[in-house]
């Protein structure tokens, strides 16, 4: 019964959640005992206002890898350092309001996820190699705009920055709350609309999603634009962080964000995750990060050292439950077969 249970459990589409909860669980266990401090609300809130521009476009990064056919965005963190150089430029250089700044950058991310989306559908090109490309032409983009640092010293959009929501001694920043915001949208769309399932179909078998009337080409470009706005939104969070624009902003973010969806629960062949699963996989980051600051010796590489163990390991954990699947699904075909002999 109870070895039943344990396979039933395995072979559950939330098992990789379950075990990143309790990897989070185990870490954040680990640095209260060690650390002084470590224990406390604020330490825990800490992770999601640190962590914001990364939960948001780790939300978008997840739908594209969910929507199958080798789903990848290389170009997010490309779009996140364009995002934080056309606030600062716009902001230097014109008398444009800061919250039409901001507009104007939503519009550029959802234009380049929108360039994504089109290539990849209708010129059938692998999702890797296009946004490879726009990733390269955002970085480039960033450079013409400004090669050196370009600080935002806009008042109204200092305000934003430093602006919190306190409640008694503890405090989450504005960017904190739109990331959570976005996770739990997200989780929405995914589980209850349409659009949600038909990302889960194409991204599980795009043939049976054609065969049962979905428009699989217009879901795959609404995907993309999806990561391309939310990339350009963590682009506005990030600023609010760094209150600059940088050529070097948000550089390796992508990786980090593939990283933490896996890490998350997300199949990369696509059609299984699920949501909060990335924002466990972004804490997680955020919790060996916060460990290695308390410690005050270690270097903040060996956060990626951790983390890029984790992705190996959870990539080989999603083989082992897809191979226990099949096993499963060939013992009941078996016994059905059985059956009707």
């Amino acid at each position: 019964m109870r070895s039943r249970f344990l396979s039933n459990l395995v072979a559950s589409q939330n098992f990789p959640f379950y075990v990143t909860g309790a990897l989070f669980l185990v870490l954040f266990g680990f640095g209260s005992v060690l650390f002084d401090g470590f224990f406390s609300l604020q330490v825990f809130l800490n992770l999601f206002i640190d962590n914001a521009p990364l939960i948001i476009v780790t939300v978008g990064i997840t739908f594209t890898i969910l929507s199958g056919f080798g789903g990848i965005d290389l170009s997010v963190g490309a779009v996140v350092s364009l995002s934080c150089m056309t606030l600062a430029v716009l902001m230097r250089d014109t008398t444009i309001s800061p919250y039409v700044c901001m507009a104007i950058v939503l519009a550029i991310g959802i234009t380049v996820g929108l360039i994504n989306g089109l290539l990849i559908t209708y010129f059938r090109l692998q999702p890797f190699i296009v946004t490879l490309g726009t990733m390269f032409l955002c970085r480039g983009l960033t450079a013409i705009l400004s090669r050196d640092s370009v600080p935002i010293d806009n008042p109204q959009y200092s305000e934003l920055a430093f602006f919190s929501f306190e409640f008694g001694d503890y405090f989450l920043s504005l960017g904190a709350v739109i990331a959570l915001f976005m996770v739990v949208l997200a989780t929405i769309i995914l589980r209850y609309t349409s659009f949600g399932r038909g990302v889960y179909a194409i991204g599980g078998n795009e043939q049976s999603a054609k065969l049962m009337g979905l428009k699989t080409d217009f879901i795959r470009v609404r995907v993309y634009i999806i990561s391309g706005f939310c990339a350009a939104l963590g682009g506005i969070c990030y600023s609010w962080i760094m209150l600059s624009g940088y050529t070097l902003h948000g550089l390796g973010m992508e990786m980090d964000a593939i990283a933490s969806s896996v890490i998350g629960g997300t199949q990369l062949m696509g059609g299984v995750g699920f949501m909060p699963g990335t924002l466990l996989g972004v804490m997680i980051q955020g919790s060996i990060l916060t460990i290695i600051s308390f410690q005050g010796t270690l270097s903040a590489w060996w956060t990626k050292i951790v983390v890029g163990l984790l992705l190996c390991l959870f990539i080989v954990m999603q083989a082992l439950v897809n191979a226990h699947k099949n096993k499963l699904m060939n013992q009941i075909a078996e016994g059905s077969v059985k059956d009707t002999k």
